[in-house]
C-alpha cells in the first residue's frame, strides 16, 4: 500500500484523495476504532467526549457534507474552521472535501483583525466554529469576522448555546448509507488553504490532495510507521505541518487517531499513560520535556516519537533522545513545506545532506517526494511533490526583471554547507519574521501596532527557549494598551505583550 500512495503523490499513478484513503479504510475495517477526542473536551467546548468506529465516522463526514450541500454551498468554494483539536474538526475537514469544497485553516487564536482578513484574501463562502473554546466565546468571533467578510453567506457551528445566526451542526452516526457527494473529487485540486507569514505579508498558501499527501507520506515513510498505527495528536490543527503529521498521517497508516487539545500536561500525561498508543506526535521540545520526566521511558507503549520543529535551526544543538523509542524530527518551515529525519542510534540529530529526501528507506528505487537546496543567497530552499511554488511566486507585475521565476521555495532560512562532511547547517531564521510558537509575525507590523498605541509605546520580540521568541510590550498603561489591542480584535499574542509583570 505505501508504495501506491508513494506513486499517487508523485503524479505517476492513479491520483488518490483524502477521502479515498478514508473510504478503502472504512471498507476494510468498518468496526475499528478511528477517532477518539481529548478526555477533557468538556472542560474545552461543554461537549462529551466521543469515540468514533470508522462506520460512525464515515456517517458523520456525509451528514456533514450532505448539510454543506443542502446549504447551497457551490462546489470548489473555500469553507473556513477555526477549531479544537477535537473529532468535530476531523470530521468537518472530510466532510467538506467530500462535498467537494476547499478547507481553510484558520489558527485558534486569530481574532476579528485576523480573521477577517484571511476571510477576504480567500474569498470564503462559510465559516466553521464552536461556541467556545476554553473561556473564549468563539461564536462571537465567527460572527463578527462574517460580517466585516462579504463572500461569507453562512456561519457554522459546534455547540450548545450558539449565537443567533449560527446554524448548528453535530456529529451523526447513521441514516447517511443512501446519501451520493455532489462531484467526483480532483486529486490535483485545491483541498487545504492555510496562512504563511513572509516578510512581504500574509499569503495564503493552497494546496492539492496530492500535495498533503505527499507531505504526510515524507513524515510517514522516514518514521517508519507501521500500518494501522495508533497515533496521539498534540498540535493545533492549523497548519499545514499539523493537518499532515496527523490527519493525513491517520489516513495513510489507516489506524486510529486519539486527540489531545493543547496543552494540559496532565492529561495528556494521562492519555501517555492509558490510551495505548503507540505514536506520539508533538512539538519536539515538548516530547524531550517529556523524556526527561521519564514518562516515555515508563509507557512502554510509545515505540514512535514525531517531533515538530518550528525552529529548525535549533534541532543540531537539541538534547541526544536517550529513550528507547524512534524519535523523529521534522524540520518545518512556516507552510512552505517540511522534511523529517530519524534520529540515529545514538539518540543524536541525523546528519541533513542537501538534495532528495523522502524515499523510503526499504524501497531501492523509489521516487523521492522533495528536495532540499541552498540558494545562491545562502538560504534554505525546497521543491518537490508537498512544495506549492505557485502560491510564493511574486506577481508579474512586481518583478523588478523578465527572468524566470525558480522552481523551488526559498524558506528564507539562512543555511550552509559543511565542505568536509557535505552536511547541512541551518544557522538562522529569516528575517523580519517573529515566530512565537505556532504563530509568525511581520517584524516591522509589531512596531507599527506599538507606534498606534501612544508616543514611547514599544512592542518587540525577544529570544524564548521554547518558542523561538516571545512577544513582550511597554507602555505608559500597559491595562489600557491591552484594552485598545482587544478592541482593534488582534491575536492574544499581542494582546498578552502588554500584561502586567512582578517585579
Amino acid at each position: 500500500m505505501n508504495e501506491s500512495l508513494q506513486t499517487s503523490a508523485t503524479s505517476t499513478g492513479p491520483a488518490l484523495t483524502l477521502d479515498d484513503l478514508f473510504r478503502r479504510t472504512v471498507a476494510r475495517q468498518p468496526d475499528e476504532i478511528a477517532l477518539t477526542d481529548p478526555p477533557n473536551k468538556q472542560r474545552v467546548t461543554g461537549q462529551p467526549p466521543v469515540q468514533l468506529t470508522f462506520a460512525q465516522a464515515d456517517q458523520a463526514v456525509s451528514a456533514i457534507a450532505a448539510q454543506f450541500t443542502e446549504a447551497g454551498i457551490p462546489i470548489g468554494s473555500v469553507i473556513a474552521m477555526q477549531m479544537p483539536n477535537t473529532v468535530e474538526f476531523a470530521v468537518t475537514a472530510l466532510g467538506a472535501l467530500r462535498a467537494g469544497l476547499v478547507v481553510a485553516l484558520l489558527p485558534q487564536l486569530w481574532r476579528q483583525s485576523d480573521l477577517t482578513n484571511a476571510l477576504n484574501r480567500v474569498g470564503a463562502r462559510a465559516i466553521v466554529g464552536t461556541a467556545r473554546i476554553e473561556i473564549v466565546d468563539h461564536g462571537d468571533i465567527a460572527l463578527n469576522a462574517a460580517v466585516e467578510a462579504f463572500s461569507i453567506r453562512h456561519v457554522f457551528g459546534f455547540g450548545d448555546n450558539l449565537p443567533e445566526g449560527m446554524t448548528p451542526l453535530e456529529i451523526v452516526t447513521g441514516g447517511m448509507d443512501g446519501w451520493v457527494p455532489p462531484a467526483v473529487s480532483d486529486a490535483r485540486r485545491p483541498a487545504i488553504v492555510t496562512f504563511d507569514v513572509t516578510p512581504e505579508g500574509v499569503r495564503a498558501i493552497p494546496r492539492s490532495h496530492l500535495q498533503l499527501i505527499s507531505g504526510g507520506l515524507a513524515i510517514f515513510l522516514e518514521s517508519g510507521l507501521p500500518q494501522g498505527a495508533k497515533l496521539l495528536g498534540t498540535m493545533a490543527p492549523a497548519s499545514f505541518a499539523a493537518f499532515t503529521s496527523q490527519v493525513v498521517t491517520w489516513l495513510l497508516s489507516g489506524g486510529s487517531l486519539t486527540l489531545h487539545h493543547p496543552a494540559d500536561l496532565n492529561v495528556l500525561d494521562m492519555q501517555i499513560a492509558e490510551s495505548n498508543c503507540d505514536t506520539l506526535i508533538a512539538p519536539a521540545l515538548l516530547a524531550q520535556r517529556l523524556a526527561q520526566g521519564d514518562l516515555l521511558a515508563q509507557t512502554s507503549t510509545i515505540s514512535h516519537v514525531i517531533g515538530l520543529w518550528r525552529t529548525p535551526d535549533r534541532v543540531a544543538s537539541s538534547d541526544d533522545w536517550q529513550q528507547p523509542s524512534a524519535f523523529t524530527d521534522v524540520y518545518l518551515f512556516g507552510e512552505a513545506g517540511l522534511f523529517a529525519a530519524r534520529r540515529q542510534a545514538d539518540g543524536s540529530p541525523a546528519p541533513i545532506l542537501p538534495g532528495p529526501f523522502g524515499a523510503p528507506r526499504t524501497s531501492a528505487g523509489a521516487k523521492p517526494i522533495g528536495e532540499v537546496i541552498i540558494t545562491p543567497k545562502a538560504t534554505l530552499a525546497l521543491r518537490g511533490a508537498m512544495v506549492p511554488v505557485s502560491a510564493y511566486r511574486i506577481p508579474r507585475g512586481e518583478m523588478l526583471s523578465e527572468a524566470p521565476q525558480p522552481d523551488y521555495v526559498d524558506t528564507g532560512y539562512a543555511a550552509q554547507v559543511d565542505r568536509a562532511r557535505g552536511t547541512l547547517a541551518i544557522t538562522a531564521p529569516p528575517v523580519g519574521v517573529v515566530g512565537v510558537g505556532g504563530y509568525r509575525f511581520v517584524a516591522q507590523e509589531l512596531d507599527d501596532w506599538a507606534k498606534r498605541l501612544n508616543a514611547g509605546a514599544m512592542l518587540t520580540a525577544l529570544p524564548d527557549q521554547l518558542n523561538g521568541f516571545r512577544l513582550a510590550g511597554r507602555a505608559s498603561d500597559n491595562r489600557r494598551a491591552r484594552e485598545a489591542l482587544g478592541e482593534l480584535g488582534l491575536n492574544p499574542l499581542m494582546v498578552e505583550a502588554f500584561r502586567e509583570r512582578s517585579s
